[in-house]
């Protein structure tokens, strides 16, 4: 069993859909949406077994799931590893033009504070941190609303030498971003990658929408001007209240506007 410090993943014992293949959904989304890169380290079963809460044999077979998948390669005294590559290459934008929209969202939304506390850094928050693993992390859970209504469930890891500063009072009120400015930080790049997924059943009853609804699910990395990573988050947003928004321009006419 896991120690107080770990940190347990929420599997639904009340849905008809097998454990394991919850892990397996929950890894799957990881993999796919760029959260675990090619050629990362996937956790043991023994891992997934204290991350979740879950028998190793129901680890293994979610493990078993993904390589059947050709997600996951698993070898003996290997491990497993992430086999999966996006065929799709990014589009690059204006980081300024996007913490402009990021901080006036979180300016004109309602935050509500679930949770705040330091944990060791598993995969693939080590990875996206670029830290040592179990390295201590900065985890914050966030709601925010509008007109007293759920739009997006925010869950962000931030190394703990930046979020020293950061008490309780300001995460009520105030931006990640901003506040990572605060703490000295000057962001120079991110990396994103927006996927779908379905509201389970913990999702739908924090989000008020029916289990099943979409969903979408963001997963960004804040780096800042030397390319160090900052801040990663993961934010999951209601379909029917948030939209992302892209005003595409040909490099001819863009020219021609200069």
């Amino acid at each position: 069993m896991p120690s107080e410090s770990e940190e347990i993943v929420a599997v639904d014992r009340g849905q008809a859909v097998p454990l394991y293949h919850q892990i397996f959904l929950q890894l799957r989304e990881e993999i796919t949406s760029g959260e675990r890169a090619f050629g990362s380290r996937m956790p043991t079963e023994q891992e997934l077994s204290a991350q979740f809460g879950v028998s190793r044999i129901t680890a293994r077979r979610a493990l078993d799931e993904l390589a059947e998948n050709h997600l996951v390669e698993r070898k003996r005294r290997v491990g497993t590893t992430v086999v999966f590559r996006s065929p799709v290459k990014p589009i690059q934008g204006n980081i300024e033009q996007a913490l402009d929209s990021l901080l006036t969202f979180g300016r004109a939304t309602k935050v509500k504070l679930l949770e705040v506390e330091t944990v060791p850094a598993r995969p693939p928050i080590d990875e996206a941190l670029e830290i040592p693993l179990n390295s201590k992390v900065l985890r914050v859970v966030r709601m925010r609303g509008l007109d007293g209504v759920p739009v997006g469930h925010f869950v962000s890891y931030i190394p703990a030498a930046l979020g020293m500063k950061m008490t309780r009072a300001k995460l009520k009120s105030t931006p990640m971003l901003a506040l990572l400015e605060e703490a000295g930080v000057h962001i120079g790049s991110a990396r994103q990658t927006i996927s779908a997924t379905l509201a389970d059943a913990t999702l739908s009853a924090m989000l008020q929408v029916d289990i099943g609804s979409p969903i979408l699910r963001v997963s960004r990395t804040v780096l800042d001007t030397n390319g160090v990573p900052v801040q990663h988050i993961l934010a999951q947003y209601r379909s029917d209240r948030y939209q992302i928004r892209l005003d595409l321009n040909s490099p001819s006419s863009a020219a021609h506007l200069l």
